[in-house]
């Protein structure tokens, strides 16, 4: 019998009832979801209570919050109880509760080495946005000192992190790589030793660049609704999904998938000031089921694996394109351009075809095709192109279906 991708904390169904209780009965929103999906809280045992709860979007945020000013109804306190509103891209409003950490990036900071009267620099933005807040509130409540350095002014960042001895940095992997850089052209060797970066990927050749630089990095994976979803350990073998949050891996139609498989990440958020329920990020990953060699109890996630909105479904499968990219890493020094298509034979049977531009004899195409359906699970064509066949820039995966 195969295991569904579910995460509930060990603590966490207790938690997750009460939530669910609390959406009922503070958040008309959230209440009109569950009535409509004929979900009465009374009978909910377990996270498969809510699978006919369709999934909320992040544009769903928008429109709800556009007809009902902040907050479209989905607040589960009254707005006076609140520390802050920020307001993130798309014109969303975003809570704050009023509790410390209460967007609980304290164990991501701890499990980065992060502790007590370590100078952080915050290179997050403070501005209406929320996550120069999230990062500023768990670095204190660990004791660390924090340099509210905000995005910009590199040139005086560097001067105050050199002055003070900074020896951790929080804030985007890209910008962390352009303070090294600027400091290095300055001639100076910034004193940094740990950072606590999310917010873009973190690809390992990015990973070992700020390494060189003698800074050792570790991811977090959150959004400004939900706060921490998931965090690194110093094994870097996955992402340790957070106790405050339940989370499931799941198909486009909102059902768990197998563990292992690829699915988007949705999150009910165990916190009852914003009880957003089987909310979607739009983000992809997959669950790992084996122990850590870290020994930390929490189930882990793979870390990000692209955009739920690039799904294909072909012969009845979903089908993303960071699966090709994975299986086709293995034949990086054979290939020099590959691209899956998706096409539709008169019989009206999916194919799923590979092309690829060798470089040189290129790799065995039975290796090639193996390597596909293991990583699908479906059967592949696989055909060679000449140079120059597949254009610069094409999309990994390509639905060339014709529905008329």
């Amino acid at each position: 019998m195969s295991t569904p991708s579910v995460f509930l904390p060990p603590d966490g169904l207790s938690r997750f009832q009460a939530v669910v209780t609390h959406a009922w009965e503070h958040s008309p929103a959230q209440r009109a979801r569950l009535e409509e999906a004929g979900i009465n809280p009374a009978d909910v045992a377990g996270p498969e209570s809510l699978h006919r709860l369709p999934v909320m979007r992040k544009e769903a945020l928008g429109g709800l919050q556009a007809a009902d000013h902040p907050f479209g109804g989905l607040l589960g306190e009254e707005m006076g109880r609140l520390a802050r509103i920020f307001l993130s891209p798309g014109e969303i409003y975003d809570p704050q509760g009023d509790r410390p950490d209460y967007w609980r990036f304290r164990e991501a900071l701890i499990a980065a080495g992060f502790g007590a009267g370590q100078v952080v620099a915050n290179c997050f933005s403070y501005h209406l946005t929320p996550a120069g807040f999230m990062f500023d509130g768990a670095a204190r409540s660990l004791g660390c000192v924090v340099i509210p350095a905000g995005v910009g002014q590199q040139e005086l960042q560097i001067k105050m992190m050199m002055d003070t001895g900074a020896s951790g940095y929080i804030g985007l992997p890209s910008y962390l790589l352009a303070l090294l850089e600027k400091a290095h052209a300055m001639g100076r060797a910034l004193p940094l030793r740990r950072a606590l970066v999310t917010g873009e990927p973190l690809p390992p050749a990015l990973r070992a660049r700020l390494g060189e630089y003698g800074v050792d990095v570790y991811q977090a994976y959150g959004t400004a609704d939900l706060g921490l979803v998931a965090y690194e350990c110093p094994e870097h073998q996955g992402m340790h999904l957070e106790a405050g949050v339940l989370v499931e891996l799941c198909d486009p139609e909102g059902i768990p998938v197998e563990a292992g498989t690829v699915g988007e990440i949705v999150v009910t958020l165990l916190e009852p000031t914003y009880p957003l329920l089987r909310f979607g990020t739009g983000d992809l990953s997959a669950l790992l089921t084996e122990p850590c060699p870290c020994g930390r109890e929490p189930v882990r996630i793979k870390g990000w694996m692209g955009r739920a909105n690039d799904v294909v479904k072909v012969r009845g499968m979903f089908v993303y394109p960071r699966q090709i990219e994975e299986a086709m890493a293995a034949f990086a020094g054979q290939v020099d351009r590959w691209q899956a298509v998706v096409e539709r034979d008169k019989s009206h049977r999916d194919r799923l075809l590979l092309q690829i531009e060798p470089r040189g004899d290129g790799p065995p195409e039975t290796a090639v095709a193996e390597a596909i359906r293991a990583a699908t699970r479906l059967g592949c064509e696989v055909r060679l192109a000449g140079p120059g066949t597949i254009p610069e820039g094409a999309p990994p995966l390509e639905d060339r279906r014709n529905w008329d």
